[in-house]
């Protein structure tokens, strides 16, 4: 596995707004994906799962994985201004 930092880092809103997490990786956003994503989870759900295993596994850059998990995000209303 190599590393896959993101150029950015997002911060997310969990649990109605009690929580807050910076994701700046794959891994913390599949961490993220697969723990405390709110239902429904959205159509961008599983592309950004798919994208950000991907990344982890060498398969996909880290900037697709990046935009994957931003889209989900955006989708349910996650990402904090």
């Amino acid at each position: 596995m190599r590393n896959d930092l993101w150029e950015a880092t997002y911060e997310i809103s969990l649990d109605c707004g009690d929580h807050f997490k910076r994701v700046g990786n794959s891994r913390e956003a599949l961490e993220v994906l697969m723990t405390c994503w709110p239902k429904p989870a959205g159509k961008n759900f599983k592309v950004a799962k798919r994208a950000c295993l991907g990344a982890l596994r060498g398969n996909v850059s880290s900037v697709v994985a990046a935009q994957a998990f931003l889209n989900a995000a955006k989708e349910v209303g996650l990402l904090t201004p």
